[in-house]
């Protein structure tokens, strides 16, 4: 069965200023999301999950989700502050959803085949999406794969980023994930608090339903440690981070051959619209995706 893409388009975007997720920035009036659904499909994946908040499906569905009729079959999971284990309630004083972890979770029951994950706003580039897909069509049991991208590639200049550092094995094995948060483009460089050649995790991951089960197992252990904090989230990256630990499973880091583009903030927008127009004239895209 060809691997579904699980795009994760929940965040507020509180640091952008607005739903970017619905912000064009192609040359034709594409948004970020475009590009990631045109590489996925090129690359062989059959269909696309976005997770999803209650209070923007109209939107979403009519910005978004109609974009892609007749391209391809597209679902829908819902990330809210209520769906949680056995509908345990959440804190008071929460509002807003747990993080990345919490979002995949939520769109367990959507998903029956191999899966990647990526966020909505980000661009991966198409030779991360090929990888994932040679990846997942292989993959069994607790098999995960990571898109790791080098963190000097990774950076805004306008203003401090949050990125997960990666350490792997000489086989190419990923060890951990830590949260550095933060970082500015000052802080990498030789003699420097990072060289920059770090591998980073930046939200794209190739999965089987076997990470279900602990991911379960961890929401479950957080919401009983840090539950009454109404800030924590659960994230994704550490919540491999602790599978790898107690050996529920195995993650092949994928070094990303191109650059990340992010709009972390609105002042990054211009640079993003500049080198995807950029591509375009490369003839790496289309001049209309959709």
């Amino acid at each position: 069965m060809a691997p579904a893409l699980l795009v994760l388009a929940a965040g507020m975007g509180s640091r952008y200023g607005g739903l970017k997720q619905i912000d064009p920035v192609g040359p034709s009036g594409e948004l970020m999301l475009d590009y990631a659904v045109f590489d996925a499909l090129r690359a062989g994946f059959g269909r696309v999950v976005f997770v999803i908040r209650p209070d923007f499906e109209e939107i979403f569905r009519a910005k978004i989700g109609v974009r892609y009729a007749g391209q391809v079959k597209v679902d829908y999971a819902f990330q809210e502050i209520r769906r949680l284990p056995d509908d345990a309630p959440p804190p008071a004083g929460r509002e807003k959803p747990w993080g990345t972890g919490h979002a995949v979770w939520c769109a367990r029951e959507a998903l029956r085949e191999n899966f990647a994950v990526i966020n909505a706003d980000d661009f991966y580039g198409a030779d991360s999406f090929r990888q994932l897909h040679a990846f997942l069509m292989e993959a069994r049991g607790n098999q995960f794969a990571l898109a790791g991208f080098r963190l000097d590639r990774t950076l805004s200049e306008h203003g401090a980023v949050s990125r997960g550092i990666c350490r792997a094995d000489d086989a190419g094995f990923l060890l951990s994930v830590t949260e550095e948060t933060g970082i500015t483009p000052t802080d990498v460089g030789p003699n420097r608090k990072f060289s920059g050649q770090e591998t980073v995790s930046m939200n794209c991951w190739g999965f089987t339903a076997g990470l279900f089960p602990p991911l379960d197992a961890q929401l479950r252990a957080f919401l009983r440690e840090r539950g009454s904090d109404p800030k924590a989230e659960f994230y994704l990256p550490a919540a491999v981070s602790g599978m790898i630990a107690r050996r529920e499973a195995a993650v092949r880091v994928l070094p990303a051959a191109g650059t990340w583009f992010g709009v972390t903030y609105r002042d990054d927008k211009p640079r993003v619209q500049a080198a995807l127009a950029e591509l375009v004239r490369a003839g790496v895209y289309p001049a209309k995706l959709f």
